[in-house]
């Protein structure tokens, strides 16, 4: 049977959100391991779960349980990697994962490396298992499973310094590089203002960004803004397209405080 001829989850659907206009709203999972989160993200109204290999110590398996089940629900699984190398980034898109987010970028090299990582020839150079999580474990035709896989591929650097933002012309150049995401945090830190979310520094930073994204029709990502949505509110303003809104462990934190708190 072709694979013309399936139903398969090939299509990401935070990805086709975003490239029609829309804002894709993320939750970050560092803390449940069990496939329930899937399910809570889909309940509570999430385009994707942002599964967090940097800031945790899940496996592989608990990332492919996790993507496989947020795939069945609609809900796009994305996961950000550790490191940079090629392996760990085509290892973990194996999962069943339909997106990779990797930290740190700094360099149009270290982008181009990404996508040769991520991405399927003629794009990049990804390895090809003729079954897996993404095909249902059905065969189909080399060519028509790369394409397909590609165009499902969500591929995401992070800008995390200075030197990221002012490369980030060239980085953006990049053929196969989908979103940059920035990590208001580290460029915080990068900047010498920990913690100054809202410095006017970090909004110039932005909006450098921002511009680039346009010109190279690239999506912008807001990230590590959760704590004020108000900020978060005015970069989604000038272009943002995706936005983390939290983390598993801040939910469950900030809601159980609150309850310990009304019975005090």
């Amino acid at each position: 049977m072709l694979m013309t001829d399936l139903q398969i989850p090939f299509k990401n659907l935070m990805k086709a959100k975003m490239d029609s206009g829309g804002l894709a709203v993320g939750m970050v999972v560092r803390l449940m391991r069990g496939i329930e989160i899937a399910a809570i993200a889909k309940s509570a109204g999430f385009d994707c779960l942002y599964i967090d290999l940097e800031h945790c110590s899940f496996s592989l398996e608990t990332v492919s349980q996790i993507s496989m089940a947020a795939t069945a629900y609609g809900v796009t699984p994305l996961v950000r990697v550790a490191g940079k190398d090629q392996a760990s980034i085509s290892r973990t898109l194996e999962t069943g994962a339909q997106g990779v987010i990797v930290p740190h970028l700094e360099t149009r090299a270290e982008a181009e490396m990404i996508v040769e990582a991520a991405l399927f020839p003629p794009r990049g150079d990804r390895s090809l298992l003729a079954t897996s999580a993404h095909t249902l474990f059905r065969g189909g035709p080399a060519a028509e499973v790369m394409q397909k896989m590609n165009e499902a591929t969500l591929v995401v650097g992070m800008i995390e310094s200075m030197a990221a933002v002012e490369n980030c012309a060239d980085i953006a150049s990049v053929d196969g590089l989908d979103m940059l995401l920035v990590g208001t945090n580290d460029l915080c830190k990068s900047l010498g203002l920990p913690g100054e979310l809202d410095h006017p520094s970090v909004r110039e930073a932005y909006e450098h960004v921002a511009a680039v994204c346009r010109s190279k029709g690239k999506h912008l990502g807001v990230g590590g803004l959760n704590s004020r949505p108000d900020v978060a509110r005015e970069m989604i303003a000038i272009g943002g397209r995706y936005v983390s809104a939290g983390s598993d462990t801040g939910f469950l934190m900030s809601a159980a405080t609150a309850a310990a708190a009304s019975f005090r």
